[in-house]
């Protein structure tokens, strides 16, 4: 019905009315009743625009004549769900669940609803099989309405090195639909997609926006009917056949964010970040880093690498990181993925000289990895083929593969390597990185597979903080901010390029989740020199 301005206590009547003013007039060939939009929305209901529900049931054959029933169903058959509201559960005063099924179908869908007393809402749907045939959800998404002066539309997109960029369109009759493919949400990730009256700024027009808050693929979505209703809507993008719910699973969306304002981005701002910052793991200032990517690549030697700490140390850098190079065999970017074993030729004493020196130093040590990664010339390729991701010959990216860590047996290896590296080092810091695309596999087990694995590290080692760096900025979202510390906010080190992604990244992350970074003065992302002062400026602008 509504999600915006503050309408105030209303009575009954007074809410009939508005949902009654809402609802556009029955035109000529249409349906015989008016459409009242839902959360949720289906055919049944004479939606004709995007549903909120798809999926069939496997195994189940029938007569196609008897729509809604669960004979209609065939093997195959689109299931013809028609959802009845069952109960409205208050959980406190900003809070509520609201059951539906079809029990024809023997479909349940929960839909939980949050409004924070920051102004922002969150919906998620909870779907349960209560059939006794496998369910293969097509699609869970969530819809919720803007009104009709919502006019243009705001999103992003990008490339590496390059991403948040700002793209504005016109909400016309249709759909305008963007969709993440990457198994991450990607350098062109649509972000937050924010509608909103003609001509809105930073400071002005009413905007709505929403963020789907999940690390995999995904779409969001702007629609316009030719009927009247306007809608956003969001939800996890699952592949034909990727999740099959058994009889009595469970499957539960990603939280929808949303969020209005009545002045422009910046009252967006005004909501997200004191709500975001009521559960961060952030509570102490922001130490000044320094990462040895740059300065060394893959040469690492204790001489070069103890120079660096020394001079770290006397500009005020209080957390010094080891990059890429110092584990078993890697000399470069085309093998060793995987074997998280510090290098006996490098590191003949392990890295605890280096440790012992930075600390020396004052400094706290932090370390790279890429632990859902694998080189396929790497000892854990070899002897673990069938733990990468993807048929033999596939496509390669920065010459490394995906691992499969919905595999039990590879996340359990990469849990132990890197809790044995928590164990046995004072690593204050991990740099997680994640350099490419997944190109196969399912995106919803990989992602639910990362979230686990941070989540028990996290559990296990409470003073960890991690980044979250993919090729720079390629995942960013709220579904992995509870879980880091930092965000990697781009791999450009380009400050004036940089100013701008800070700006518009900064809209939904707080300054403070983003890594800045002070590069050399002729930046190699774009070759612009630019002053001293002007790239400290942007690298401290949190």
């Amino acid at each position: 019905m509504h999600w915006g301005a503050d309408l105030g206590a209303l009575s009954g009547p007074e809410l009939a009315a508005l949902a009654d003013a809402a609802i556009p007039a029955v035109p000529p060939s249409s349906i015989d009743v008016p459409l009242r939009l839902s959360l949720l929305p289906t055919l049944a209901e004479g939606w004709s625009g995007r549903p909120g529900l798809s999926g069939f049931r496997r195994g189940v054959a029938g007569s196609a004549g008897s729509a809604g029933s669960a004979g209609s169903i065939g093997s195959g058959r689109p299931a013809d769900l028609a959802l009845r509201l069952e109960a409205v559960q208050r959980r406190g005063a900003r809070s509520l669940r609201i059951d539906t099924a079809d029990a024809a179908a023997s479909v349940a869908v929960s839909t939980d609803l949050e409004l924070t007393v920051e102004g922002v809402l969150r919906v998620r749907h909870t779907l349960t099989n209560t059939g006794d045939t496998d369910f293969e959800l097509g699609s869970l998404d969530m819809t919720l309405p803007v009104p009709d002066r919502a006019g243009e539309l705001l999103d992003f997109t990008g490339l590496w090195s390059h991403e948040r960029r700002p793209q504005c369109t016109t909400l016309a009759h249709g759909v305008w639909s963007r969709e993440s493919r990457h198994g991450r949400p990607g350098h062109d990730d649509p972000f937050l997609s924010v509608a909103g009256v003609p001509g809105f700024g930073f400071r002005r027009g009413e905007v709505w926006a929403v963020h789907l808050a999940w690390s995999g693929d995904k779409r969001v979505w702007a629609e316009r009917s030719a009927l009247g209703a306007a809608t956003l809507g969001s939800g996890e993008l699952l592949a034909p056949g990727e999740l099959a719910l058994p009889a009595g699973a469970v499957y539960t969306s990603p939280w929808t964010v949303a969020a209005y304002s009545a002045a422009g981005l910046d009252g967006l701002s005004a909501r997200l970040h004191p709500w975001i910052r009521s559960w961060a793991t952030i509570h102490d200032p922001r130490p000044v880093v320094l990462n040895t990517w740059e300065a060394v690549y893959f040469d690492h030697d204790l001489p070069t690498l103890t120079r660096l700490v020394e001079a770290a140390a006397r500009v005020g850098v209080e957390r010094f990181v080891l990059d890429d190079g110092w584990f078993t065999g890697r000399t470069d970017d085309k093998r060793a993925l995987g074997d998280w074993f510090v290098d006996p030729v490098t590191w003949p004493g392990g890295l605890h000289p280096l440790v012992e020196r930075v600390h020396a130093a004052g400094l706290s040590f932090g370390l790279w990895v890429e632990p859902e990664m694998v080189s396929l010339d790497s000892e854990l390729a070899r002897a673990h083929p069938d733990w990468v991701l993807g048929a033999e010959g596939s496509l390669e990216w920065r010459f490394q593969r995906v691992l499969d860590l919905g595999n039990p047996d590879a996340f359990a290896y990469v849990l132990a390597r890197l809790t044995a590296l928590l164990d046995q080092y004072p690593i204050a810091y991990l740099k997680w990185d994640h350099n490419r695309d997944l190109l196969g596999g399912s995106a919803h087990r990989q992602t639910e597979a990362v979230y686990r694995l941070l989540g028990t590290l996290r559990a296990a080692h409470p003073g960890l903080e991690i980044e979250s760096c993919a090729s720079g900025g390629a995942r960013i979202d709220l579904g992995i901010l509870p879980l880091v510390d930092r965000v990697w906010t781009s791999d450009t080190n380009d400050p004036l390029e940089r100013q701008q992604i800070q700006r518009y990244t900064g809209v939904l992350v707080p300054p403070e989740y983003l890594g800045g970074h002070l590069g050399a003065a002729t930046a190699h992302t774009t070759g612009r020199t630019a002053s001293l002062g002007f790239r400290l400026a942007t690298a401290l602008f949190g």
